[in-house]
C-alpha cells in the first residue's frame, strides 16, 4: 500500500530525517490514514536484503505486536530496525546472542536470571550511592559553568549518571568506567559521520565489552563477591549465566541502559528549558510523575522491529510471514486516542501509559525502575544546585536510524 500523502521515498528510519527531527506530523497522518503502512526501501539499505517494512504507528497496535511474540519475532532479524548496507548477515546474526534479540523460551530463561539484579531491593541498594554521584556530577558542572560561563549538558551531566549506575550495578572499578562509556558510544553511533565510526569499529567495541565482561565474570567465579556479577555467574549450570552470556548482557546494559537514559535526561532538560512553567513547577513541587513524562516526551528509542512468524492481519493489512514490522514508539506515545493533549509537556500527567519502556510483553524494559530513579535523582540535584539554567543553543541531534539522540546541549547559568 502506498500512502499518497507522503512523498516518494519517505522512510521513518532515514537517519538524515531523525538527525533533523522526530517526524511527528507524518506519524499523526499515518495514525489517521494508514496506521499499518508498507514503507518501501531500496533493497539491502537496512542490511536485511528485503524491500521494506510495515510501519506500525498506533499505540494499540504497537502493544499488540509487543505482547504476541509467537506471531512477531525479535530473533529472526533482531530488534534493530535499520543497520546499513555494509553490514553482513553474519554481523547481524551474532547480535541474536543479546537478550533484546531473543524469543521465548530462550529469552525467558535469560531474563529470569538477569532480573535478579533489578529487584526492588537491588535497585534500592544503589540509591544512596547514585544520589551522592548525582550531586557530585551537578556540582562539577556548576564549577565548569562558573569557570567558563557555559557547558555542554550532555557530556557534563546527562552521560554521567547512567554510566555510573551501570558500573555500580555490575561492579566496574571507577578507573575502567570511561572505557565502558567509550565502547557503548561506538556501538550506538555508527550512523553519525561526525564520529567517523564504521560498522566494523562498532563491532570491535562490542567485542571489547564482551571480553572485558567475560574477564570480570571469570574473576567472580574464581572469587565471588557481594555483587550482582557473582549472583549471575558464580554457579554456571545451576540457573546462572555463562561468561559469554554475561558479556552480551553487559552490551545490552551499555546501550539499552546507558544510551537511552542519557538521552531521556538530555531531552528532559531541553523540555524544561523550553517550557519554563514546567521547570518552575518542578522546582516547587518535585512531582513523582515527572520521570515518566520525560520518558514519554523523549521516547529515546524511536522504534524497534519484529518479524512476522506467520501470515497475520494487523490494522486491516495482511502481513506475510518473514516481513519486518516497525514499532514506532515515538508515534504511539503521541497517540491522541490514549493521551490528552499529547503535544503538551506535562510533568503532572497521570495516568501516563506511555510505551517508552516498551509495549509490554516479554521485552518490557527490565531496568525501568532504575532508569526512573536515575532521572529523579539527577533532576532533583539540578533543581537544587543549578536552578537557573538557561538554553544557549538548539540541541545538536545524533544521526541515527532508531535513536532519538542529542549530542550536544549548550546551557549557561549566566543572566540574559
Amino acid at each position: 500500500m502506498r500512502c499518497p500523502h507522503l512523498p516518494d521515498g519517505f522512510d521513518f528510519t532515514d537517519p538524515d530525517l531523525l538527525q533533523s527531527r522526530v517526524p511527528h506530523p507524518e506519524f499523526a497522518l499515518m495514525r489517521e490514514t494508514a496506521p499499518v503502512w508498507w514503507c518501501t526501501q531500496p533493497r539491502n539499505i537496512s542490511g536485511f536484503g528485503d524491500e521494506g517494512y510495515w510501519a506500525v504507528t498506533r499505540h494499540a497496535d504497537v502493544k499488540y505486536v509487543s505482547t504476541h511474540p509467537e506471531l512477531f519475532s525479535s530473533n529472526t532479524n533482531t530488534a534493530v530496525i535499520r543497520f546499513n548496507e555494509t553490514i553482513s548477515r553474519d554481523q547481524i546474526d551474532v547480535q541474536k546472542l543479546i537478550m533484546l534479540n531473543m524469543d521465548p523460551p530462550e529469552h525467558t530463561r535469560v531474563r529470569q536470571i538477569v532480573q535478579r539484579g533489578f529487584t526492588p531491593r537491588a535497585v534500592r541498594s544503589l540509591e544512596a550511592a547514585l544520589r551522592s554521584r548525582a550531586r557530585s556530577i551537578v556540582g562539577t558542572a556548576q564549577a565548569s559553568a562558573d569557570a567558563h560561563g557555559s557547558f555542554d549538558f550532555v557530556t557534563d551531566i546527562a552521560v554521567e549518571l547512567p554510566l555510573q549506575a551501570i558500573a555500580e550495578l555490575i561492579g566496574v572499578p571507577q578507573e575502567d568506567r570511561s572505557k565502558i562509556f567509550d565502547w557503548s558510544n561506538k556501538m550506538a553511533a555508527y550512523d553519525d559521520p561526525e564520529y567517523a565510526i564504521t560498522e566494523e569499529v562498532g563491532a570491535e567495541a562490542a567485542m571489547e565489552i564482551v571480553a572485558y565482561s567475560m574477564n570480570l565474570a571469570a574473576a567472580r567465579k574464581e572469587c565471588p563477591a557481594q555483587d550482582i556479577v557473582s549472583q549471575l555467574v558464580a554457579a554456571e549450570g545451576e540457573g546462572n549465566l555463562s561468561s559469554d552470556e554475561f558479556g552480551f548482557f553487559v552490551i545490552l546494559l551499555a546501550v539499552a541502559g546507558n544510551e537511552t537514559t542519557r538521552n531521556a535526561i538530555s531531552h528532559g532538560m531541553h523540555a524544561f528549558l523550553t517550557h519554563p512553567e514546567q521547570w518552575e513547577l518542578y522546582k516547587r513541587e518535585r512531582p513523582k510523575t515527572t520521570a515518566e513524562e520525560i520518558v514519554r516526551w523523549a521516547t529515546p528509542v524511536v522504534s524497534f522491529q519484529r518479524t512476522a512468524t506467520q501470515d497475520v492481519e494487523l490494522g486491516g493489512q495482511r502481513i506475510r510471514k518473514g516481513e519486518r514490522v516497525g514499532l514506532f514508539y515515538s508515534s504511539a506515545n503521541n497517540d491522541p486516542e490514549v493521551f490528552d493533549a499529547p503535544e503538551a509537556f506535562d510533568i503532572t500527567r497521570d495516568p501516563n501509559p506511555h510505551l517508552g519502556f516498551g509495549g509490554g510483553g516479554p521485552h518490557f524494559c527490565l531496568g525501568k525502575s532504575l532508569a526512573v530513579m536515575e532521572i529523579d535523582l539527577i533532576f532533583n540535584a539540578i533543581a537544587d544546585v543549578l536552578p537557573d539554567l538557561r538554553l544557549l543553543e538548539d540541541p545538536r541531534r545524533l544521526r541515527s536510524a532508531w535513536l532519538n539522540g542529542i549530542k550536544e546541549l549548550r546551557v549557561t547559568t549566566a543572566a540574559a
